[in-house]
């Protein structure tokens, strides 16, 4: 399979306001991701997982490595072309939803897709699609307010997946559910990103999602093993 993502000598550090001085979160990081292939990410709290993943997204800059995404160095990429990578190839989901309060499930979910210009009928009817595959056909034109836990989890898979994005980036996607309810939708997230395609990027402190990835690593001390 052809590298997505090809990572190099990946440093950064933070300085600490109790000591004054750097503190390395992460420490010649190097990896690949391969087109269409999942990846977990383990590590204790405060291992630099969402750090790196916020590095990887171009939200932050690293010290030092660099970082490729299909090719490009995002360190030699402008904001704009940056902004336009995640906007046309990421999905994002968190574990805490991030839905637009004010806004339905159809309407969240449509999001990327106008975003990118997308007609805003032809936008919800792909929105409506995704979202029923998701078991949510009966709650298009519901605000997160009226959703349980697990269905606004949902509502954020179907905006990551909707523009069928390269890779979704996931920071403990389901960290926020019950195990019962973390299974579904994970299972269902998987199924959706194999279907089309979409590589995952999965930080996770969940040793049975991390196992149904294709690879598993752990962070640890500022490096990958």
């Amino acid at each position: 399979m052809v590298d997505l993502l090809k990572v190099e000598g990946l440093s950064k550090s933070y300085i600490g306001l109790a000591v004054g001085k750097p503190i390395s979160i992460l420490r010649d990081v190097s990896m690949h991701l391969r087109v269409g292939e999942s990846l977990a990410i383990m590590g204790r709290s405060g291992a630099g997982k969402s750090t790196l993943l916020h590095l990887l997204a171009g939200f932050e800059k690293p010290d030092a490595g660099e970082i490729c995404w299909e090719g490009e160095v995002l360190g030699s990429m402008k904001e704009t072309a940056i902004d336009r990578l995640r906007n046309q190839r990421f999905g994002f989901v968190y574990q805490f939803h991030h839905l637009i309060e004010e806004c339905s499930a159809i309407d969240n979910v449509s999001l990327p897709l106008r975003i990118a210009a997308v007609a805003a009928h032809e936008a919800r009817e792909r929105a409506a699609v995704m979202l029923t595959r998701l078991g949510l056909a009966g709650r298009l034109e519901h605000r997160p307010s009226a959703l349980s836990g697990g269905e606004r989890q949902r509502v954020a898979v179907a905006r990551a997946l909707v523009h069928h994005p390269a890779c979704v980036l996931a920071d403990e996607p389901t960290g926020n559910l019950d195990e019962e309810s973390a299974a579904q939708v994970f299972q269902l997230f998987r199924e959706l990103a194999i279907e089309s395609g979409t590589a995952l990027l999965l930080v996770t402190h969940d040793q049975s999602l991390a196992s149904d990835c294709d690879r598993l690593v752990v962070l640890e001390n500022g490096k990958l093993k």
